[in-house]
Protein backbone atom coordinates (compact mmCIF):
# COMPACT_ATOMS: atom_id res chain seq x y z
CA UNK A 1 0.00 0.00 0.00
CA UNK A 2 1.12 3.53 -0.76
CA UNK A 3 0.00 6.97 0.36
CA UNK A 4 0.60 9.10 -2.74
CA UNK A 5 3.30 11.18 -1.05
CA UNK A 6 6.19 11.15 -3.54
CA UNK A 7 9.55 10.30 -2.04
CA UNK A 8 11.87 10.86 -4.97
CA UNK A 9 12.03 11.54 -8.68
CA UNK A 10 13.78 8.88 -10.73
CA UNK A 11 15.21 9.04 -14.23
CA UNK A 12 14.68 6.37 -16.89
CA UNK A 13 18.20 5.33 -17.95
CA UNK A 14 17.42 2.03 -19.65
CA UNK A 15 14.51 0.55 -21.61
CA UNK A 16 14.67 -3.02 -22.88
CA UNK A 17 11.80 -4.69 -24.73
CA UNK A 18 11.46 -8.41 -23.92
CA UNK A 19 8.59 -9.98 -25.88
CA UNK A 20 5.46 -8.24 -24.52
CA UNK A 21 7.30 -6.96 -21.41
CA UNK A 22 9.48 -3.90 -20.90
CA UNK A 23 12.39 -3.78 -18.44
CA UNK A 24 13.06 -0.28 -17.11
CA UNK A 25 16.34 0.74 -15.48
CA UNK A 26 15.82 3.64 -13.09
CA UNK A 27 18.45 5.96 -11.64
CA UNK A 28 17.41 7.30 -8.25
CA UNK A 29 18.77 8.56 -4.95
CA UNK A 30 16.79 5.79 -3.20
CA UNK A 31 18.23 2.98 -5.37
CA UNK A 32 20.90 1.99 -2.83
CA UNK A 33 18.23 1.60 -0.13
CA UNK A 34 16.10 -0.83 -2.16
CA UNK A 35 16.16 -4.62 -2.20
CA UNK A 36 15.11 -7.19 -4.77
CA UNK A 37 11.38 -8.10 -4.45
CA UNK A 38 10.51 -4.70 -2.96
CA UNK A 39 7.46 -2.88 -4.34
CA UNK A 40 7.94 0.68 -5.55
CA UNK A 41 5.30 2.91 -7.17
CA UNK A 42 6.48 4.39 -10.49
CA UNK A 43 4.18 7.23 -11.58
CA UNK A 44 1.68 5.44 -9.36
CA UNK A 45 2.23 1.96 -10.82
CA UNK A 46 3.35 -0.68 -8.32
CA UNK A 47 6.33 -2.56 -9.79
CA UNK A 48 8.69 -5.09 -8.21
CA UNK A 49 12.43 -4.41 -8.02
CA UNK A 50 14.08 -7.26 -9.95
CA UNK A 51 17.73 -6.17 -10.06
CA UNK A 52 20.00 -3.76 -8.22
CA UNK A 53 22.89 -1.77 -9.70
CA UNK A 54 24.95 1.12 -8.37
CA UNK A 55 22.52 4.07 -7.94
CA UNK A 56 20.12 2.26 -10.28
CA UNK A 57 17.63 -0.58 -10.19
CA UNK A 58 15.47 -2.50 -12.64
CA UNK A 59 11.75 -3.25 -12.78
CA UNK A 60 9.58 -5.02 -15.35
CA UNK A 61 6.20 -3.90 -16.69
CA UNK A 62 4.03 -6.56 -18.31
CA UNK A 63 1.69 -5.99 -21.24
CA UNK A 64 -1.40 -5.43 -19.01
CA UNK A 65 0.45 -2.70 -17.09
CA UNK A 66 1.70 -1.06 -20.27
CA UNK A 67 -1.84 -0.97 -21.73
CA UNK A 68 -3.43 0.65 -18.65
CA UNK A 69 -0.71 3.17 -17.79
CA UNK A 70 1.59 5.72 -19.39
CA UNK A 71 4.68 3.58 -18.71
CA UNK A 72 4.75 2.32 -22.30
CA UNK A 73 5.23 5.94 -23.44
CA UNK A 74 8.34 6.49 -21.31
CA UNK A 75 11.58 7.44 -23.07
CA UNK A 76 15.19 7.62 -21.98
CA UNK A 77 15.70 10.58 -19.66
CA UNK A 78 12.04 10.87 -18.60
CA UNK A 79 11.48 11.71 -14.94
CA UNK A 80 9.11 9.55 -12.90
CA UNK A 81 7.59 9.88 -9.44
CA UNK A 82 8.75 7.23 -6.95
CA UNK A 83 7.29 6.07 -3.66
CA UNK A 84 8.21 3.04 -1.59
CA UNK A 85 5.48 1.12 0.25
CA UNK A 86 4.16 2.64 3.43
CA UNK A 87 5.80 1.40 6.62
CA UNK A 88 3.26 -0.04 9.02
CA UNK A 89 4.51 2.31 11.74
CA UNK A 90 4.60 5.40 9.50
CA UNK A 91 2.34 8.40 9.14
CA UNK A 92 -0.51 8.21 6.68
CA UNK A 93 -0.11 11.61 5.00
CA UNK A 94 -1.96 11.04 1.71
CA UNK A 95 -4.80 8.58 1.09
CA UNK A 96 -5.04 4.82 0.47
CA UNK A 97 -3.20 4.19 -2.80
CA UNK A 98 -2.87 0.64 -4.11
CA UNK A 99 -0.49 1.30 -6.98
CA UNK A 100 -3.05 -0.21 -9.38
CA UNK A 101 -3.65 2.34 -12.11
CA UNK A 102 -7.26 2.37 -13.32
CA UNK A 103 -6.77 4.22 -16.57
CA UNK A 104 -4.95 6.96 -18.42
CA UNK A 105 -6.11 10.58 -18.28
CA UNK A 106 -5.22 13.51 -20.52
CA UNK A 107 -4.02 16.91 -19.30
CA UNK A 108 -6.37 19.37 -20.98
CA UNK A 109 -5.27 22.69 -19.49
CA UNK A 110 -2.62 24.15 -17.19
CA UNK A 111 -3.27 27.53 -15.62
CA UNK A 112 -0.38 29.29 -13.86
CA UNK A 113 -1.94 31.00 -10.83
CA UNK A 114 1.15 33.08 -9.90
CA UNK A 115 2.38 30.79 -7.12
CA UNK A 116 0.31 27.68 -7.77
CA UNK A 117 -1.00 25.81 -10.79
CA UNK A 118 -4.43 24.52 -11.79
CA UNK A 119 -4.42 21.37 -13.91
CA UNK A 120 -7.56 20.17 -15.73
CA UNK A 121 -7.74 16.49 -16.65
CA UNK A 122 -10.15 14.47 -18.77
CA UNK A 123 -10.75 10.72 -18.69
CA UNK A 124 -12.93 8.12 -20.41
CA UNK A 125 -15.97 7.77 -18.14
CA UNK A 126 -17.20 4.69 -20.04
CA UNK A 127 -14.76 2.63 -17.94
CA UNK A 128 -16.92 3.29 -14.88
CA UNK A 129 -14.55 5.43 -12.84
CA UNK A 130 -15.82 8.53 -11.04
CA UNK A 131 -14.48 11.47 -9.10
CA UNK A 132 -16.30 13.42 -6.42
CA UNK A 133 -15.91 17.04 -5.41
CA UNK A 134 -13.16 17.29 -2.74
CA UNK A 135 -12.49 13.55 -3.12
CA UNK A 136 -9.10 11.90 -3.56
CA UNK A 137 -7.39 11.07 -6.85
CA UNK A 138 -3.91 9.78 -7.61
CA UNK A 139 -2.16 11.29 -10.65
CA UNK A 140 1.18 9.70 -11.59
CA UNK A 141 1.27 8.42 -8.01
CA UNK A 142 0.63 11.81 -6.37
CA UNK A 143 -2.22 11.97 -3.83
CA UNK A 144 -4.40 14.99 -4.67
CA UNK A 145 -7.86 16.45 -4.05
CA UNK A 146 -10.33 16.85 -6.97
CA UNK A 147 -12.51 19.84 -7.61
CA UNK A 148 -14.62 20.92 -10.60
CA UNK A 149 -15.55 17.24 -10.69
CA UNK A 150 -17.84 16.27 -13.56
CA UNK A 151 -18.76 13.14 -15.52
CA UNK A 152 -15.40 12.79 -17.31
CA UNK A 153 -13.16 15.55 -15.98
CA UNK A 154 -11.80 17.19 -12.87
CA UNK A 155 -9.24 19.75 -11.73
CA UNK A 156 -6.45 19.73 -9.15
CA UNK A 157 -4.46 22.57 -7.61
CA UNK A 158 -0.71 22.08 -7.29
CA UNK A 159 1.35 23.92 -4.69
CA UNK A 160 4.96 24.92 -5.44
CA UNK A 161 6.47 22.10 -3.32
CA UNK A 162 4.51 19.43 -5.21
CA UNK A 163 5.25 21.11 -8.54
CA UNK A 164 9.00 21.12 -7.83
CA UNK A 165 9.31 17.71 -6.12
CA UNK A 166 7.25 15.59 -8.53
CA UNK A 167 7.10 15.34 -12.30
CA UNK A 168 4.16 17.79 -12.44
CA UNK A 169 6.65 20.43 -13.64
CA UNK A 170 7.17 18.32 -16.78
CA UNK A 171 3.49 17.69 -17.61
CA UNK A 172 2.26 19.59 -20.66
CA UNK A 173 -1.20 20.01 -22.15
CA UNK A 174 -2.05 16.84 -24.11
CA UNK A 175 0.19 14.58 -21.99
CA UNK A 176 -1.09 11.27 -20.68
CA UNK A 177 -1.06 10.63 -16.94
CA UNK A 178 -1.80 7.59 -14.79
CA UNK A 179 -5.03 7.81 -12.79
CA UNK A 180 -5.91 5.72 -9.75
CA UNK A 181 -9.37 6.61 -8.51
CA UNK A 182 -10.20 6.58 -4.81
CA UNK A 183 -10.59 3.00 -3.52
CA UNK A 184 -13.48 3.91 -1.22
CA UNK A 185 -15.35 5.54 -4.10
CA UNK A 186 -14.78 2.46 -6.26
CA UNK A 187 -16.24 0.15 -3.59
CA UNK A 188 -19.24 2.43 -2.97
CA UNK A 189 -19.97 2.62 -6.71
CA UNK A 190 -19.68 -1.16 -7.00
CA UNK A 191 -22.11 -1.70 -4.11
CA UNK A 192 -24.62 0.73 -5.59
CA UNK A 193 -24.56 -0.95 -9.01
Amino acid sequence: MFTGIIESIGEVVGIEKDRSNVHFRIKSDIANELKVDQSVAHNGVCLTVTRLLENEYEVTAIDETLKKSNLGKLSMGNKINLERCMLNNGRFDGHIVQGHVDQIGICKKIDNQDGSWLFDFEYDDSLGNVTVEKGSITINGVSLTCFNSSKNSFSVAIIPYTYDHTNFHEIKEGDQVNLEFDIIGKYVKRLLT
